[in-house]
């Protein structure tokens, strides 16, 4: 029996290697070549991807095409490379991006795409945003206004005050400071160079139910000097029943005798007190663009610099000064220059509460600036209370307030006497938040 593979023969004598027969060493030979049928490779085809208008195919199941399409199905435990994971896009546009927003997986399959955004969602954390944003600018705007205003009226020093009736009552000062100017601006300004202040106007605003109401103190009114204590040295001076001009109160020991005056001779309690110097004046009619008036009739005046026309215009801060500072160009004299501190002082109000100003803050930040500046308040005085003292100002104009002088019958010495009968029904009419019916000059 043949002991080789098939097409080998010779014997076990003729063996190559250890145990051979033969004493001498065996030749080379070539060794046979066994030849064996080479293993066919499985490569199974790749299933094609639905048409997009015919969506998700339940044949494929499990990495294998069912009920036809591959022919047989692959061996148990056959991996054919074939995700069965594979999320085709929603909707009738099937996969690919027209309808579900899908995209091309690495491995060729397609995934689902991101959802579409959540507008709703978005439009809430956008105004949620912009509330905190507008908040926080509010809050630092407060406190930075709130930092600038100079309280240096100290009202608890003014004795004997009257009773506060109904409504807000403020005494506004457009005093001849000249503090913090420069020679050229004085020159500009034609506010000459004297020392110290004095008044150059006085104006009760009273801030009711029933509407705004200013009245103009003109500055040569005459009053009685009450007893008063010093704002500086503390010391009480007794009242002689001396008659001066109103102004001269502010000139003799400055806004808590002249607080102390002006209730003294009305029996009206002020509540605050806001005074503007000169430049301060200009400067927030310069950072507003000028402030539009209708002027009826032409007037000049050498000593305030006034030059005006008849008709409409826009005054800057220089000619807003010399406009209401004029008083030697008109027959009434101080009243009639303080009826036209009213009127321009209603309209700076009116044209600066706007929203061009205030929704603007390359225009809003200078104005508060120039004016908060140049303020002296009491020592009470809030923002909140400055505020209202403007609104009420701008209601004048608007149609829902008054303007008026107080009363005058007649003059003593240059000095203008009140009507005392008219004022006492005036002050009661105030106090009582009331319309007030009585009429000035």
């Amino acid at each position: 029996m043949n002991d080789w593979p098939d097409r080998r023969t010779g014997d076990r004598s003729e063996r190559y290697g250890r145990g051979s027969a033969s004493p001498q060493p065996e030749g080379a030979r070539s060794m046979p070549h066994i030849q064996r049928r080479p293993a066919q490779p499985r490569t199974p085809q790749r299933p094609q991807v639905p048409p997009q208008s015919q969506g998700y195919d339940d044949r494929y199941q499990d990495g294998g095409y069912q009920d036809g399409g591959y022919g047989n199905s692959p061996e148990p435990g056959y991996d054919s490379g074939y995700n069965t994971g594979q999320v085709y896009g929603s909707g009738s546009g099937g996969s690919g991006g027209r309808g579900g927003g899908g995209r091309r997986g690495g491995d060729g399959g397609y995934v689902q795409g991101r959802p579409a955004p959540d507008w709703r969602r978005r439009i809430k954390l956008g105004a949620l945003t912009l509330v905190v944003v507008v908040l926080a600018v509010s809050i630092s705007t407060y406190f930075w206004a709130d930092s600038k205003l100079k309280r240096e009226v100290d009202l608890s020093k003014v004795i004997e005050r009257p009773e506060s009736g109904d409504g807000t009552n403020y005494l506004i000062v457009g005093s001849d400071s000249r503090e913090g100017m420069s020679a050229e601006e004085k020159k500009r300004l034609r506010t000459g160079s004297a020392e110290g202040k004095r008044t150059d106007s006085m104006m009760i605003l009273h801030d009711g139910s029933n509407g705004p109401t200013l009245i103009s103190l003109p500055r040569d009114s005459n009053v009685e000097i009450p007893t008063f204590v010093g704002s500086e040295s503390g010391k009480k001076f007794q009242g002689t029943g001396r008659q001066v001009k109103l102004n001269a109160a502010y000139a003799e020991d400055g806004p808590e005798l002249l607080v102390r005056t002006v209730e003294f001779n009305t029996g009206l309690h002020i509540d605050h007190y806001v005074e503007i110097g000169f430049g301060g004046f200009a400067k927030i009619v310069d950072a507003i663009g000028g402030v539009e008036m209708d002027i009826p009739k032409a007037f000049k005046d050498k000593k305030s610099g006034a030059d005006f026309q008849a008709g409409k215009q826009t005054l800057n801060g220089e000619q807003s000064l010399a406009f209401v500072r004029t008083r030697y160009a008109f027959a009434g004299s101080d009243l009639d220059r303080t009826k036209n501190q009213q009127k321009f002082l209603a309209a700076l109000a009116s044209q600066t509460a706007t929203p061009s100003t205030i929704i603007n803050p390359f225009k809003l930040y200078p104005t508060m600036g120039a004016g908060l500046d140049t303020l002296i308040v009491d020592k009470d005085m809030s923002l909140w209370a400055l505020g209202n003292m403007f609104f009420a100002m701008k209601g004048v104009t608007g149609g829902e307030g008054t303007s008026m002088n107080m009363p005058i019958s007649g003059s003593i010495g240059g000095n203008l006497v009140w009507d005392k009968a008219k004022v006492k029904q005036l002050v009661e009419q105030l106090n009582n938040d009331e319309k007030v019916t009585v009429k000035g000059n």
